[in-house]
């Protein structure tokens, strides 16, 4: 238990790092260089991650120095410390690893002095929102609503959609709930559960008038398509699950590509849950798929790592990592 939070930065870093050489890639292509299985040991010393990594780091330091402030969890700190992180992230020499143009854009707004609502992307709900939430789920001590409001509002910060920030709401409470314990068996049911719980629940506070568009009556009616468009994809993991889920097949093709938010979060759980108690084969899955290898393999590795801390790792893996010092730093903060 001590190590789950470790666990899970680390297994997010190592997806990360599997999948980013074969993002892009064809299924056949990816089983001709790796075999069925996918890839299974990291890539250079050290082994190089994406932006994925990057803004997951990110978040993490955001939440750390808004949680270190007297009355820290309050909307204005935590949003400003998210932008003072995603600033830097932006303007950092080390932002070559292909972002994506919605983070870019909206960080880049960021930057130039822009509020939130000015810089997001109001419309996007790609996987970057939910593929650096992991950390909303490994801090201490935080009640449910506001751990809730905390992943939400990250993925406002660049994502506006509906379903970004509902997707990042679930992937939070992954986390959350296999750091804890719960049983990997138990997670779909908790998801779904969530879906229908959450499904008309507005954070005014933290999100204001973030809904306001075209052909959108109330902010009720506008989250709810988010967690309706989620609960779908879950739903698709669940019937996955039911018939018997090839373990050599392309995952992608039962769950999605992964390039939007709830299909990330679809194939990164079904990844995961196809190999509940063999971390390593379920990022090397992850990894090996067609769609957005490294987001899908990302979420997968820091479910697994959650649920089993670092002792589901080769140990080897810590020192050929990049940013190691920062995982560790990390972790020992929530460990």
């Amino acid at each position: 238990m001590n190590q789950r939070a470790s666990g899970c930065v680390f297994g997010l870093a190592y997806g990360d790092a599997l999948g980013g050489p074969v993002e892009f890639a064809q299924f056949g292509r990816i089983v001709e260089r790796y075999g069925v299985g996918g890839p299974r040991e990291l890539e250079g010393d050290p082994a190089r991650v994406t932006d994925d990594t990057q803004m997951a780091l990110a978040v993490a330091d955001a939440l750390l120095a808004a949680g270190g402030q007297p009355d820290g969890w309050r909307p204005a700190p935590v949003v400003e410390a998210l932008r003072n992180t995603f600033a830097a992230w932006w303007a950092s020499p080390e932002n070559t690893r292909a972002p994506g143009m919605t983070c870019l854009h909206a960080c880049e707004g960021l930057a130039g002095g822009k509020t939130w609502r000015e810089a997001t992307g109001r419309g996007s709900k790609g996987c970057g929102a939910n593929m650096r939430v992991a950390p909303v789920g490994l801090v201490p001590g935080l009640d449910d609503d506001l751990r809730a409001a905390l992943a939400q509002m990250q993925a406002a910060m660049t994502h506006g959609h509906p379903t970004a920030l509902a997707a990042s709401e679930l992937t939070a409470f992954a986390v959350h709930w296999l750091r804890g314990g719960m049983p990997p068996t138990a997670l779909m049911g908790a998801l779904q559960e969530r879906c229908r719980e959450q499904r008309e629940v507005w954070r005014e506070e933290w999100l204001a008038d973030l809904w306001m568009g075209p052909g959108v009556r109330t902010a009720e009616e506008y989250i709810a398509r988010g967690w309706d468009e989620c609960a779908d994809a879950l739903e698709t993991v669940a019937d996955a699950l039911r018939r018997g889920p090839d373990r050599e097949a392309d995952p992608c093709l039962a769950t999605g590509d992964g390039w939007v938010a709830e299909e990330a979060l679809a194939t990164g759980l079904y990844c995961f849950l196809m190999f509940p108690e063999e971390p390593v084969s379920a990022v090397a899955r992850a990894a090996g798929s067609s769609g957005d290898s490294d987001s899908i393999a990302c979420l997968t590795g820091a479910f697994a790592g959650a649920a089993y801390g670092m002792e589901a790792w080769p140990a080897e893996w810590a020192e050929r990592i990049e940013y190691a010092e920062e995982l560790r730093r990390i972790g020992r903060a929530w460990d």
